[in-house]
């Protein structure tokens, strides 16, 4: 498993993705096409090959950031998110899998996730989550 790394062309932000030329981290579009500004060279091989194989990287530890501690989940909550098949089934969307990811990946998560809820098909799967959750 790999492990999480920084933008080398920014520095700040974590990196998402890779140069399909030299597998140089990168963060965003605006730091790829910076880094495209210097023409950058094709690592060997072996070293291509290698890097394809690690498939999975292993997720970034964020913060937790909650107001009050009630509003963290607990085991037996998450546990009941995690039996549902309603909501297995409703994360079988890829448009929604697709919203998750934006979500998750935002620099600012909660705008995103206020925009997501905009959409019909994230709004009835935070219902499921809410429901399988309880009051």
């Amino acid at each position: 498993m790999g492990r999480a790394r920084q933008c080398q062309v920014c520095n700040v932000a974590q990196s998402k993705y890779k140069c399909p030329s030299c597998l140089s981290p990168y963060c965003s579009l605006l730091c790829f096409k910076k880094h495209k500004e210097t023409p950058c060279a094709k690592k060997p091989e072996s070293t291509q090959e290698k890097e394809k194989s690690i498939v999975l990287e292993l997720p970034v530890e964020k913060p937790l950031a909650a107001d009050e501690p009630s509003e963290v989940l607990q085991k037996v909550q998450l546990e009941s998110i995690a039996s549902s098949s309603e909501i297995r089934d409703a994360l079988k969307d890829e448009s929604l899998q697709k919203q998750i990811l934006e979500i998750d990946g935002s620099l600012d998560a909660e705008n995103a996730l206020d925009k997501a809820m905009e959409l019909e098909v994230f709004h009835i799967f935070t219902d499921k989550i809410l429901s399988a959750v309880g009051p």
